[in-house]
């Protein structure tokens, strides 16, 4: 049975600042530029998050989008639409908030809720700060036999 993709893409806006507070200000300036603003600054972020595994073969579906849905706006952007990375969110408390540490922590809050049911697997986050920076998180297939 091949296996297949399935992606659900979302939207929401957050804020953050990017700053280190193991760094002096001089650092983190230098280090951050304007992404290191005191009060921070937003985005319009873009959230794909792919699922691997066979079609059922009752319906079709590798994993219902409607439940992926639901997964996504429960455990992530429920947390963090319209929120401060940095003060808001509580899985991103003591982590600087790049694009890239914030995908790994929303792979970090979905894949308990996929990679738990029978025959899929979280595949990829892929989360789009503006339309041209991208980061994506993908699962490790090294061991997986795809046929």
């Amino acid at each position: 049975m091949p296996h297949l993709l399935v992606t659900r893409r979302v939207h929401f806006n957050a804020a953050h600042r990017l700053h280190n507070p193991a760094l002096s200000d001089a650092e983190n300036a230098r280090l951050f530029g304007p992404c290191n603003n005191l009060n921070g600054h937003g985005h319009n972020y873009e959230l794909e998050v792919t699922v691997l595994g066979p079609p059922d073969p009752v319906s079709g579906y590798t994993f219902d989008l409607g439940e992926l849905k639901d997964l996504i706006e429960t455990h992530v952007v429920s947390l963090v639409d319209h929120k401060h990375l940095n003060l808001d969110v509580a899985f991103m408390q003591g982590i600087i908030p790049s694009s890239e540490n914030f995908a790994w922590a929303i792979w970090n809050q979905l894949a308990p809720h996929i990679n738990s049911r029978p025959h899929v697997s979280l595949y990829s986050v892929k989360l789009w700060e503006t339309p041209r920076n991208l980061v994506e998180v993908r699962a490790d297939l090294s061991g997986v036999t795809v046929r």
